[in-house]
C-alpha cells in the first residue's frame, strides 16, 4: 500500500452530495469532479466536462455578484454570496462551471465524518472520476483507513486504460459503468469517441469480481432498437448471465440542446427495453 501514500491529494471538485440514494448501493456521499472524455449529446451534466478557462463571460451573469477575476486572471467565485442559481452555468458557452475549485482529501473528510453514521458508502463521480484517479486513489485509500463499514465507488464511462482500474484496485470497492452503445459507430456519434475501452472495462472489472452495475441510457430511435438491445443483452451474458443492469430512460431535464432531436421514451417503452434484454440472461434488472 505504500504507493498510496504518492497519490494526488488534491482534485478539481465540481461538487458534493452528501446524502444521495440514486449513485450507488444504499445512502451515499458523492464527489464530482471537474473534466470528462466523452461529450455526449445526452449529457445530464455538461457543466462538468471541461475546466474553467477563465474567460469571464459569465461574470455579468451572476446576478448576485459572486464572480470576478483576481489580479492574475483567474476567476474567483465567492462562495458565501453566491444564491445557487446556476446563471452561470447557462451562460458558458465552454461546458464548464466557475464553481469547480481544487479540493483537497483531507478537507472532504470531516464533510464525510459528518454524514458517516447515515451513509453506505463514498462514490466519486462526475464528469468523469477516472480523469483524476490518483485524486480517487487517495480519497479511497483516507476512507477505508478511518471509516471501515463505507464501501468505496466509482462511477465512470468505463473509458481507462487497464492501469487505472490497477491502481484502484486496492481501495475500490466496485464501479458502475454506463454502456452508451455497443455498436462503436453509434457510440462516436453519441459520445465523441470509440467504446473499446469501455468494453475492456466491463470485461476486466467483471472478472475481477469489481463490477456493480452496467447503466444503459436509452433514447428513443438512437441506440435502443430491438436488434441491438438484444446484441447488448447476449454480449453481457457472455460476462455475466445475472448481471446487474440499470436500463435509464432519457431524459431531456438539464441537457444541452442538441443538433439530433433526442425523445424520452415512455413507461411501456422502458419496460420493454427490459423484457428484450430479460431474454437474453438473468439479468438484475432496475428500470427508471
Amino acid at each position: 500500500m505504500a504507493e498510496l501514500i504518492e497519490a494526488p491529494t488534491t482534485g478539481l471538485v465540481t461538487d458534493v452530495i452528501e446524502f444521495s440514494a440514486v449513485d450507488g448501493p444504499g445512502n451515499r456521499f458523492v464527489v464530482f469532479l471537474q473534466g470528462c472524455n466523452f461529450d455526449c449529446l445526452a449529457c445530464h451534466n455538461p457543466y462538468t466536462i471541461k475546466a474553467c478557462i477563465d474567460c469571464g463571460i459569465c461574470i455579468e451573469a451572476c446576478a448576485a455578484g459572486a464572480l470576478s477575476l483576481d489580479a492574475e486572471a483567474k476567476m474567483v467565485w465567492d462562495q458565501a454570496a453566491c444564491t445557487g442559481t446556476d446563471g452561470c452555468i447557462a451562460a458558458c458557452p465552454y461546458d464548464s462551471t466557475p464553481k469547480a475549485r481544487p479540493q483537497a482529501v483531507a478537507s472532504l473528510l470531516p464533510q464525510i465524518r459528518r454524514a458517516a453514521p447515515f451513509i453506505s458508502g463514498v462514490t466519486v463521480s462526475g464528469g468523469e472520476a477516472t480523469q483524476q484517479s490518483g485524486f480517487v486513489r487517495a480519497l479511497f485509500a483516507a476512507v477505508k483507513a478511518e471509516f471501515v463499514n463505507l464501501t468505496c465507488f466509482v462511477d465512470s464511462n468505463g473509458a481507462a486504460e487497464p492501469s487505472v482500474w490497477q491502481e484502484l484496485d486496492e481501495v475500490m470497492d466496485a464501479a458502475m459503468i454506463d454502456l452508451k452503445c455497443l455498436d462503436d459507430e453509434i457510440h462516436r456519434r453519441i459520445t465523441g469517441a470509440s467504446n473499446a475501452q469501455v468494453l475492456a472495462s466491463i470485461k476486466a472489472l467483471a472478472a475481477r469480481g469489481k463490477l456493480y452495475e452496467v447503466r444503459l441510457l436509452l433514447m428513443v430511435g438512437v441506440n435502443d432498437s430491438d436488434e441491438l438491445l438484444a446484441a447488448t443483452g447476449r454480449w453481457l451474458a457472455a460476462i455475466d448471465p445475472k448481471m446487474r443492469i440499470k436500463v435509464i430512460g432519457y431524459r431531456a431535464h438539464g441537457v444541452r440542446p442538441s443538433p439530433v432531436p433526442l425523445i424520452e421514451p415512455d413507461a411501456a417503452q422502458r419496460a420493454h427495453y427490459a423484457e428484450v434484454l430479460a431474454a437474453e440472461g438473468q439479468f438484475d434488472l432496475v428500470v427508471i
